[in-house]
C-alpha cells in the first residue's frame, strides 16, 4: 500500500504543478495582443491541458483505493477532503473549458480576473493537506 500512497502523491504533485501553471499561462494569454503570441499561448494550453489531465484521473483513482483499503469514507475528514477534492475537479474541467475559450478567442475576463482565479487550487491544496495531515475531526 506504501506504493499505491507514494504514486497517489507523485500524482497529485504533478497534477497540482499544472494546476498552478495552467491559470498562469491564461493571465498571460490574457495580456498577449499580438497574433503570434495569442496562438502560441492557444498551443501550450491546449497541450498542458491534456498533459496534466491523467495525472487527475491517477490521483483520483489512487485516493479511491487508499480510501477504501483503509476504510476512511466514514472520517468527517475524509468527507471534507473529497468535498474540496470534488470542487478541485471541477476547477481543473473549468479550465479546460477556459482552454476552449480562448482558443476560440472568446475570453471575456481580463488578466486580473485570471490572477485572481489562479489561487483557487492554492487555498484547496492548503485545506486538502491539513485534513490530511491533522485529520481534525
Amino acid at each position: 500500500m506504501l506504493w499505491i500512497k507514494a504514486f497517489h502523491i507523485i500524482f497529485m504533485v504533478s497534477w497540482f504543478a499544472g494546476l498552478f501553471y495552467l491559470p498562469r499561462l491564461f493571465v498571460y494569454h490574457a495580456m498577449t495582443d499580438d497574433a503570434a503570441g495569442n496562438e502560441r499561448f492557444k498551443i501550450m494550453e491546449r497541450k498542458l491541458y491534456k498533459f496534466i489531465t491523467p495525472f487527475m484521473l491517477l490521483t483520483v483513482a489512487l485516493g479511491l483505493w487508499l480510501m477504501f483499503e483503509w476504510q476512511l469514507y466514514t472520517s468527517i475528514w475524509m468527507q471534507i477532503k473529497l468535498l474540496l477534492v470534488t470542487i478541485l475537479i471541477g476547477y481543473h474541467f473549468y479550465c479546460g473549458h477556459l482552454v476552449k475559450v480562448f482558443a476560440n478567442d472568446q475570453s471575456r475576463h481580463n488578466h486580473v480576473w485570471y490572477r485572481w482565479f489562479n489561487e483557487l487550487p492554492v487555498l484547496l491544496l492548503a485545506g486538502i493537506v491539513i485534513l490530511v495531515v491533522l485529520k481534525p475531526v
